[in-house]
């Protein structure tokens, strides 16, 4: 076991079976990494099944989840494909949602510091679920195994369960008869619930719900999860506002 001092986020003193004073031991990182691959990679399914419900094909879908891989940013092209809206729309509201991978990267990069020659392979698994694992872990050593861990176990169960899905859904037959038109929200719902922890986010998601929903019927399909993406700026404006208001009262009072 290794002596001296505990280790940081960015140096670490490991010892011969890879544990160190004050950080997560190995087989802890790989046990939590693998139940997160596994929980989130099992969505594959639904999500092979609603791309194959919204007309693409076993190529197309299973594409999709190889070169793409980020759940969100596939729901939202499919589901707005299967609305009717047009390859465009679709695509710029899924590279919407796949933009927030860029802020994990810059976190990740100087956390995880890997080499050069990696880097454009660990870049495809820049996602939520990576990020989150990678993100908790107290030392480099520990962040560099959850990520590769939960990468490694999610983007190979992710794809065997779209390609399973895309399969499945020729013998279910009707997907809209079986209700699984509901399976990328509902699954989208699934994995942005437990990140809504403080009250902006909480009122940001709310206020993108009503926009979205309140647009639908007048405007044409994606475009709604596109004017949805106000509710951000619009939370950030009103809090702003607010804490002034507040800090001004506290000066005068």
């Amino acid at each position: 076991m290794a002596s001296g001092p505990a280790p940081t986020t960015t140096d670490t003193a490991d010892g011969p079976d890879g544990d160190t004073d004050g950080s997560t031991p190995d087989r802890a990182v790989v046990r939590d990494a693998l139940g997160v691959g596994v929980a989130v990679g099992l969505s594959g399914f639904a999500f092979g099944v609603t791309s194959a419900g919204a007309g693409l094909s076993l190529a197309q879908t299973c594409a999709l989840s190889l070169l793409v891989f980020t759940g969100a940013s596939q729901f939202a092209l499919v589901s707005a494909l299967a609305a009717g809206g047009g390859p465009f729309t679709a695509a710029a509201g899924a590279l919407f949602l796949g933009v927030r991978n860029a802020f994990y990267g810059l976190r990740l990069s100087t956390l995880l510091r890997l080499p050069r020659a990696v880097r454009p392979l660990a870049a495809q698994w820049v996602i939520d679920e990576t990020s989150v694992v990678a993100l908790a872990q107290h030392d480099r050593r520990a962040a560099r195994i959850g990520f590769a861990v939960t990468g490694v176990s999610l983007y190979l169960l992710w794809n065997l369960t779209t390609l399973l899905g895309a399969l499945g859904a020729a013998a279910l037959g009707d997907t809209d008869a079986w209700g699984l038109d509901a399976a990328g929200p509902a699954v989208f719902l699934a994995l942005l619930a437990p990140m809504l922890r403080t009250t902006a986010e909480r009122a940001t998601a709310g206020l993108a719900v009503l926009l979205g929903l309140g647009l639908l019927p007048v405007l044409p399909a994606g475009v709604p999860v596109l004017v949805a993406a106000l509710a951000a700026p619009v939370v950030l404006l009103v809090r702003g506002r607010r804490r002034k208001g507040e800090a001004r009262k506290e000066g005068t009072g």
